[in-house]
């Protein structure tokens, strides 16, 4: 008996660390595509067709899963769905990777991996717009959300505005070859953090879009899938308007194969298919809560492998926004608490005096209306 309630009680805790677990893993995986797309980047490889390579190898990982494991179970895809999964398809795959290319481009991978640190700010104001989050002003939890979401602000200006002196945490012998990069790149480097910036914005809407999405369509093998096909597609076209060049598409056993491969498979394949999940369970805001692990991981990466400097402007804007993304995440972690509070009560059903007076339960009872309470009927008992 109690190697049973042992048992169950470790299932139990594991489904709950489960979300937590799945999240924190994309965050290491997200750290190492920052990475080796900085440093196919920097070797050459075009953005706009790393982006194309990048989905196209998403769907031919995913697509086989979908067919064969959610063959019983997929819905119909409806000509509303099919417009939906049309729009997932072009903000996220099309325009959000290529703002993303391109900024880190002009910056550093670390400083991409930091601007990510907006996007629970953003995603909140998204879905108290689309009623997925809501405020009352009495609560503490609604002003702590509120307040969260308004101190982001100035870290991300600071970010965008001041780039301050560099910071090596880490000295290596590469440093100063990278250093001339990035004063060559100096210029962009508002342009760069503004598209980074842009990114999240877009990346905000599609965790919004995806959520409403799958309400209709519950297949997240499926969905990943279309997504994934639909950006190849979308993205092949800009590319071939865009990159006229033909030897641009050629890739070799290099950087830029591991680059399509790695963020095809990892951070396009199973991070949509993973942020699906936990987003039917935990909500789009509980999914955008450990991006700051992606960035301390990126920050090391950077500066051992891509002998990267940290900029003191981007410190100071990350450490305000990751005090303010923790402040909304107080206050949606409260939400969650009041919710599961709330369903765990016991159901109440009011009678009134002439009820129960036909129903001959208290005759002689004059008065205000009583109340039943109705136990739950366990499963054991049904059985019985």
């Amino acid at each position: 008996m109690g190697d049973k309630m042992q048992n169950g009680s470790f299932s139990l805790g594991l489904n709950k660390a489960k979300p937590y677990l799945a999240m924190a893993s994309l965050q290491v995986g997200f750290a190492g595509m920052y990475v080796i797309t900085m440093f196919s980047l920097q070797h050459g490889m075009n953005h706009y067709i790393l982006a194309v390579y990048r989905h196209l190898v998403a769907t031919i990982v995913i697509a086989p899963f979908a067919l064969v494991l959610e063959r019983k179970i997929r819905p119909k895809l409806t000509l509303p769905i099919f417009l939906r999964i049309l729009v997932l398809g072009f903000l996220e795959p099309v325009i959000d990777q290529n703002l993303y290319y391109l900024g880190m481009k002009y910056t550093t991978a670390t400083l991409a991996s930091a601007t990510v640190n907006v996007i629970p700010a953003i995603t909140f104001v998204m879905a108290l717009i689309f009623r997925l989050e809501r405020v009352n002003l009495r609560e503490t939890r609604s002003i702590a959300k509120i307040i969260g979401t308004v101190i982001m602000v100035p870290g991300a200006v600071i970010m965008t505005l001041y780039k301050g002196p560099a910071i090596n945490f880490i000295k290596l012998q590469g440093g100063s070859q990278h250093s001339v990069s990035n004063d060559a790149e100096a210029k962009h480097w508002v342009a760069g953090t503004l598209m980074l910036l842009a990114r999240c914005w877009g990346w905000s809407g599609f965790y919004i879009l995806q959520s409403f999405t799958l309400k209709m369509y519950p297949a997240e093998l499926s969905l990943t899938a279309l997504i994934c096909f639909i950006g190849t597609i979308g993205g092949a076209a800009v590319s071939f308007v865009l990159e006229r060049d033909m030897n641009a598409w050629k890739i070799g056993w290099d950087s830029s194969l591991l680059a399509a491969v790695y963020s095809g498979v990892v951070c396009s394949g199973i991070a949509y298919y993973a942020q699906g999940v936990v987003i039917r369970e935990q909500g789009p805001v509980f999914v955008t809560a450990f991006s700051p692990l992606c960035m301390i991981i990126t920050a090391a990466l950077g500066s051992i492998i891509l002998a990267e400097s940290v900029h003191l402007g981007s410190i100071i804007g990350t450490v305000i926004i990751i005090f303010g993304l923790y402040t909304v995440l107080w206050g949606k972690s409260k939400d969650q608490q009041n919710s599961t509070t709330e369903k765990g009560k016991v159901q109440e059903l009011p009678i009134t005096d002439s009820c129960a007076k036909s129903n001959n339960l208290e005759d002689s009872v004059d008065g205000p209306a009583t109340v039943l309470k109705i136990p739950t009927e366990s499963p054991s008992s049904r059985e019985t």
